[in-house]
């Protein structure tokens, strides 16, 4: 290995590592060397690395080197050799799937192998699934473990987080990494097991809409949710359009309502926004003056038809004068010729 690190060999072939390849596994070069020509390896070249792999298998999964060396054998090894791999994931699945680097051999596991391995994997992870969303390794396997797992086998993980009614549920979107995974939910599960997420989502919108984490769950729900759920959001945020855009995360949430809900919504809350024909203070000048709303004035702007475009610009008009002051409002008369 040294005399490979140093440049002092020949251009090394698989052959020439024998006896040596964990040795290689574990070093940074070493396991770049073997990445690659497993590749382009034969079936037979193949076959010579995997012997001294598998025997040191579960060294290497948790190496930070020696990772990538199994990732690549369950990528492009043989059926055979995935298949071997796989059975040594038994009785070492919450360990893995809790480690920095074990999480990703699990990640890749869950890629290539078949259905059953995918179930044992499963019943070792039953009973831990809340320690490993809230794990900075584990989550990641169970996002892989909702992606690639045929829903009705993920009924487990669906009967964890809505046994104790909404409150775990609430409690995972406002987690950072249990927003990730309820978002994953929300993408691969089926209408039915959905439901009830949704339902505990909805029972704590308005906590959900102003959290740093809860915005991106109630984002994730407009964005691709049911019609039905979008609307439910939108007459949540209806009435509070000015408290929630002038929030940091809130106000993320009401763009992508302009963004993605239906045209009736969007004029909805654009004529909250204008406020009374002649108002001295309409919603839409606070917003303008803000951090933060000036962006969804923007939004609204970009969005709107060309009569709640002039709408808006009516409401605007009068007070041009006092925007030119603030560097949100004057962006926004720049944007737009108002006169």
């Amino acid at each position: 290995l040294e005399d490979f690190r140093n440049n002092r060999t020949p251009p090394l072939q698989i052959s020439d590592i024998l006896t040596h390849v964990v040795e290689f596994a574990k070093d940074q070069h070493g396991s770049r060397f073997i990445q690659q020509k497993l590749e382009r390896a034969s079936v037979k070249e193949k076959q010579l690395l995997f012997e001294e792999v598998l025997a040191n298998a579960h060294a290497l999964m948790i190496d930070v080197f020696g990772n990538y060396v199994i990732q690549k054998f369950f990528e492009f090894g043989t059926p055979e050799q995935k298949a071997a791999l796989g059975r040594t994931l038994r009785g070492n699945v919450m360990n893995l799937a809790l480690q920095m680097y074990g999480c990703r051999v699990i990640q890749k596991a869950m890629e290539s192998i078949d259905e059953s391995l995918q179930l044992e994997i499963l019943r070792e992870m039953e009973g831990h699934v809340l320690k490993c969303v809230k794990d900075q390794n584990g989550n990641h396997v169970v996002q892989k473990v909702i992606e690639k797992v045929k829903p009705e086998r993920l009924q487990f993980i669906i009967n964890t987080f809505t046994k104790n009614g909404p409150d775990t549920i609430t409690q995972l979107s406002m987690h950072p990494y249990g927003c990730r995974v309820i978002q994953r939910v929300l993408e691969h599960c089926s209408e039915e097991q959905k439901r009830p997420v949704l339902e505990a989502l909805h029972a704590n919108m308005s906590t959900l809409i102003v959290d740093q984490y809860g915005n991106y769950v109630v984002q994730h729900v407009i964005e691709h949710g049911s019609n039905q759920d979008r609307d439910r959001i939108v007459q949540e945020v209806a009435g509070n359009v000015l408290r929630y855009a002038q929030h940091k995360f809130a106000s993320n949430v009401i763009e992508k309502c302009l963004i993605c809900a239906g045209g009736h919504h969007k004029t909805l809350l654009i004529d909250e926004v204008c406020g009374t024909p002649n108002d001295p203070q309409p919603p839409i000048l606070l917003m303008m003056k803000d951090q933060f709303a000036n962006y969804v004035v923007q939004k609204m702007l970009d969005i709107a038809d060309p009569v709640y475009r002039k709408k808006m610009m009516y409401a605007i008009k009068p007070h041009i004068p006092v925007l030119r002051k603030y560097s949100y409002g004057k962006h926004i008369i720049s944007t737009f010729v108002l006169f």
